[in-house]
Protein backbone atom coordinates (compact mmCIF):
# COMPACT_ATOMS: atom_id res chain seq x y z
CA UNK A 1 0.00 0.00 0.00
CA UNK A 2 1.06 3.49 -1.02
CA UNK A 3 2.20 5.42 2.01
CA UNK A 4 -0.96 7.54 4.17
CA UNK A 5 -0.89 11.18 3.87
CA UNK A 6 -1.25 12.79 7.18
CA UNK A 7 -4.44 14.41 7.81
CA UNK A 8 -6.04 16.87 6.13
CA UNK A 9 -9.07 19.44 6.86
CA UNK A 10 -10.81 22.13 4.95
CA UNK A 11 -12.20 21.50 1.18
CA UNK A 12 -10.53 19.28 -1.47
CA UNK A 13 -10.82 18.64 -5.18
CA UNK A 14 -11.88 14.91 -5.14
CA UNK A 15 -14.72 13.55 -3.16
CA UNK A 16 -14.95 10.65 -0.58
CA UNK A 17 -16.38 8.61 -2.81
CA UNK A 18 -14.90 8.90 -5.81
CA UNK A 19 -11.05 8.29 -3.55
CA UNK A 20 -13.12 5.12 -2.68
CA UNK A 21 -14.00 4.18 -6.01
CA UNK A 22 -10.55 4.63 -7.07
CA UNK A 23 -9.35 2.55 -4.55
CA UNK A 24 -11.38 -0.34 -5.43
CA UNK A 25 -10.89 0.35 -8.96
CA UNK A 26 -7.24 -0.53 -8.17
CA UNK A 27 -8.10 -3.44 -5.90
CA UNK A 28 -11.85 -5.12 -6.54
CA UNK A 29 -10.64 -7.34 -3.10
CA UNK A 30 -9.45 -4.65 -0.99
CA UNK A 31 -10.97 -4.44 2.58
CA UNK A 32 -12.64 -2.23 3.95
CA UNK A 33 -10.50 -1.37 6.23
CA UNK A 34 -7.48 -0.50 4.06
CA UNK A 35 -9.74 1.54 1.71
CA UNK A 36 -10.27 3.56 5.18
CA UNK A 37 -6.75 3.67 5.75
CA UNK A 38 -5.79 4.90 2.35
CA UNK A 39 -8.84 7.38 2.26
CA UNK A 40 -7.63 8.94 5.56
CA UNK A 41 -11.33 8.03 6.65
CA UNK A 42 -13.27 5.81 8.88
CA UNK A 43 -14.28 2.45 8.34
CA UNK A 44 -18.06 3.30 9.43
CA UNK A 45 -17.58 6.26 6.72
CA UNK A 46 -16.28 3.85 3.95
CA UNK A 47 -19.30 1.13 4.76
CA UNK A 48 -21.87 4.33 3.75
CA UNK A 49 -19.90 5.26 0.77
CA UNK A 50 -20.09 1.45 -0.45
CA UNK A 51 -23.92 1.66 0.03
CA UNK A 52 -24.41 4.65 -1.61
CA UNK A 53 -22.27 3.34 -4.56
CA UNK A 54 -24.06 0.21 -4.84
CA UNK A 55 -27.77 2.07 -4.54
CA UNK A 56 -26.89 4.21 -7.83
CA UNK A 57 -25.81 1.34 -9.31
CA UNK A 58 -21.88 2.35 -9.59
CA UNK A 59 -20.55 -0.35 -7.96
CA UNK A 60 -21.58 -3.96 -6.68
CA UNK A 61 -20.38 -6.71 -5.03
CA UNK A 62 -20.41 -10.64 -4.36
CA UNK A 63 -19.03 -12.64 -1.32
CA UNK A 64 -16.59 -15.28 -0.42
CA UNK A 65 -16.16 -16.73 2.87
CA UNK A 66 -14.89 -13.71 4.64
CA UNK A 67 -13.76 -11.85 1.54
CA UNK A 68 -15.92 -9.30 -1.01
CA UNK A 69 -14.88 -8.55 -4.89
CA UNK A 70 -16.27 -5.39 -6.00
CA UNK A 71 -17.62 -4.76 -9.54
CA UNK A 72 -17.44 -1.31 -10.36
CA UNK A 73 -20.12 -0.01 -13.63
CA UNK A 74 -17.42 1.48 -15.59
CA UNK A 75 -20.51 3.14 -18.19
CA UNK A 76 -22.17 4.36 -15.90
CA UNK A 77 -22.40 7.92 -16.05
CA UNK A 78 -21.71 10.63 -13.23
CA UNK A 79 -24.48 12.09 -11.47
CA UNK A 80 -23.74 15.93 -11.48
CA UNK A 81 -25.25 17.65 -14.42
CA UNK A 82 -21.95 19.58 -15.11
CA UNK A 83 -20.27 16.45 -15.70
CA UNK A 84 -23.33 14.84 -18.04
CA UNK A 85 -22.16 12.33 -20.62
CA UNK A 86 -18.90 11.26 -18.43
CA UNK A 87 -18.25 7.83 -17.43
CA UNK A 88 -17.01 6.39 -14.18
CA UNK A 89 -14.44 4.61 -16.25
CA UNK A 90 -13.39 8.08 -17.94
CA UNK A 91 -13.01 9.68 -13.62
CA UNK A 92 -11.00 6.38 -12.68
CA UNK A 93 -8.80 6.85 -15.88
CA UNK A 94 -7.94 10.21 -14.48
CA UNK A 95 -7.75 8.99 -10.75
CA UNK A 96 -5.63 6.40 -11.33
CA UNK A 97 -3.27 7.53 -13.70
CA UNK A 98 -2.48 10.19 -11.51
CA UNK A 99 -1.80 7.69 -8.74
CA UNK A 100 -0.27 5.68 -11.01
CA UNK A 101 2.35 8.93 -11.42
CA UNK A 102 3.00 9.46 -7.99
CA UNK A 103 4.05 6.67 -6.99
CA UNK A 104 6.63 6.29 -9.64
CA UNK A 105 7.34 9.45 -9.74
CA UNK A 106 8.79 11.06 -6.33
CA UNK A 107 8.36 15.06 -5.86
CA UNK A 108 11.70 17.09 -6.03
CA UNK A 109 11.53 20.39 -3.80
Amino acid sequence: MVGVPESHSGWTFITSHARVLAVIADNPNVRIRDIAARCRLTERAVSRIIVDLEQDGYLSHTRDGRTNTYRIEPDKVLRHPAEAGLSVASLLSLLLRDESDRVRKPVSR
